[in-house]
């Protein structure tokens, strides 16, 4: 089990929302950003120090930024990467979630 993906989104989220504040002003993005980020990151910790429920944050953050990307995929490359990243990060902690209970 690697922290190494929630750090890294963690990471991406917040400079991504606060870019987005900076450019247009809109506290959503940064209101969003930054709450899925400190998400990811708290998993990151967690998945780090092997206690509970990080892998399923890990996996919540990227349900969460999946779901809010996807309407938004057509827009532009920021959200479609988004799109991508979340998914290929929810497959991940998906994956390991379910080989974790088994």
């Amino acid at each position: 089990m690697s922290s190494y993906p929630a750090y890294l989104m963690g990471g991406l989220c917040i400079v991504g929302g606060v870019t987005g504040y900076a450019r247009t002003r809109s506290i959503p993005s940064l209101v969003a950003g930054v709450g899925v980020g400190v998400l990811y990151l708290w998993s990151a910790e967690s998945i780090r120090k092997g206690t509970t429920n990080g892998l399923e944050g890990a996996l919540a953050a990227s349900a969460l930024l999946f779901l809010s990307s996807l309407p938004r995929v057509a827009k532009g490359p920021v959200p479609a990467i988004l799109a991508t990243t979340s998914a290929a990060s929810g497959l991940y902690y998906g994956t390991t979630v379910y080989n974790h209970r088994s």
